[in-house]
Order: structure tokens, then C-alpha cells, then sequence
């Protein structure tokens, strides 16, 4: 049996413009967001989404920030809408969407413009993979997204 000291880990946020430029989100500073997602094909599972209403029941997004929703599959939908979470979700200000590919891959709702900041919980962040060439993207999980759809800026849930 190996024993491991993880106490001192940390969450960790994907910063622009690849999955693998990771830093610990203590290392990277005030970043103000312009949009969440939550869920797509990526951490759009019911424990993940019960994870950011968690964060998100009675408490409300930041004013200026849109944050969308995306059950993964309609199963994870159903099952959402009868544990209340769909409603916890859109009484703190988030769209919820049905299951599909969207914001993620640049094609419609929640696309970025120019000069926009998202965090995600989705799998890419490349150049242009959320809209426009100018925009950032962040990845991180369905806890810190949440958050920081509260705070208006990347935050770790502990410091809400």
C-alpha cells in the first residue's frame, strides 16, 4: 500500500490557448470572465452538475457575466431536472441548454467576440475554438466554474 500527501493541491485552470499551459489557480492571478460554461460532452455529467449547483443554489451569477449550462446527454437532463438542480440553475441566472454541441466549438450560443474571457469546462481552448481570434479561453472544473460565474472573475470556490 502507498500512502501519497495530497493536501496541498490545488485546482488548476487550462490558461489560453492550450489544454496543456496549466497553472495552479493561486499562480494566475485576477482574471475577470465574460461567460461559464458548464457541461457539453465535457463534464456535462449529473455528479458534475450537481457539483456546480452546489456552488451556484441561492446565490446569483455576476452581473455582466453569461453562464450556460449543457446537460451531457438528455438522460443527464432528466435526471438533473428531477434532482431540481435545472432550477436551482436558472434561479442563479444561467441558461440552461438542451444537450448539444455548441459554444464550445465556436458554432452558436455563447459564441465569444473579440477581446471576451470565458472559463469552461469543456476540452479545448484553442485560438478561435469559442468564437472569435481575439477571444480567451479557460478551462477548469465544474467547481471553479461555477464560482467564478458568481464572482465575475476566476476564483477558487474556498475563496467565495
Amino acid at each position: 500500500v502507498k500512502e501519497y500527501e495530497i493536501s496541498y493541491l490545488e485546482p488548476q485552470v487550462a490558461l489560453p490557448h492550450s489544454p496543456d499551459n496549466v497553472k495552479n489557480i493561486s499562480e494566475i492571478g485576477e482574471i475577470k470572465i465574460d461567460q461559464v460554461v458548464i457541461g457539453s460532452c465535457t463534464n456535462g455529467r449529473l455528479e458534475d452538475l450537481r457539483l456546480a449547483a452546489s456552488i451556484l443554489k441561492g446565490k446569483k451569477v455576476a452581473k455582466g457575466v453569461r453562464c450556460i449550462i449543457i446537460p451531457g446527454t438528455q438522460r443527464v437532463f432528466l435526471d438533473a431536472l428531477k434532482e431540481g438542480l435545472i432550477e436551482i440553475f436558472i434561479e442563479a441566472g444561467a441558461v440552461v441548454s438542451t444537450p448539444t454541441c455548441g459554444p464550445c466549438l465556436g458554432g452558436h450560443m455563447g459564441v465569444l467576440g473579440p477581446g471576451e474571457k470565458a472559463i469552461s469546462t469543456t476540452n479545448r481552448n484553442f485560438i478561435g475554438r469559442m468564437g472569435h481570434v481575439q477571444s480567451e479561453v479557460y478551462l477548469a472544473s465544474p467547481l471553479v466554474a461555477a464560482a467564478s460565474a458568481i464572482a465575475g472573475k476566476i476564483i477558487h470556490p474556498e475563496d467565495m
